[in-house]
This record gives structure tokens, sequence and C-alpha cells, in this order.
């Protein structure tokens, strides 16, 4: 069975959308998805045969569980949320 990710995203006006979606197990793959969407300036996410564009402008934070398997340089590891 294919395992499954959620990518939750937070808005600066307070709303939020979740998304679920089969995980990426290719770590070449990934990597490339990751720093790609880093670098970009919105973010975008075809589902039910439609297309959701959100401006990066307008993103608060994203919330990606489980969390990818490869991380880019730089990431903060182990952290822990305690507020």
């Amino acid at each position: 069975m294919t395992q499954m990710a959620t990518m939750n995203v937070h808005f600066t006006d307070g709303s939020k959308i979740a998304f679920r979606y089969p995980k990426v197990t290719d770590t070449a793959t990934l990597a490339t998805k990751v720093k790609k969407a880093l670098e970009q300036d919105k973010i975008v996410v075809e589902t039910a045969g439609s297309l959701i564009v959100m401006p990066v402008s307008s993103i608060k934070y994203i919330q990606v569980t489980p969390q990818p398997d490869v991380l880019p340089d730089g990431v903060i590891r182990d952290a822990e949320i305690i507020d």
C-alpha cells in the first residue's frame, strides 16, 4: 500500500488548506522537489482535476507530515515545538 503524506498550508489571513498525496520515496526526485519548492514564488498543487496556485507571499507556513526523507542543508533538525 502506498504511504501517504499530508501538507497543511497556513495562510497569512488565518485560513488554511490541507492536502493528502502519495509520499515521494525516490530520494533523488525528492531532493529536487524540495529544493525547487523552496526557490519558487508559488506552490502549485493538482487535485481532483484542478490546479491550485498559492502565492508564497500569502503563506505563513507549511507543515508536511511525515517529513521528507531527504532535507536540504540548513534545516534545523530534531526540533521540538514548545509553545
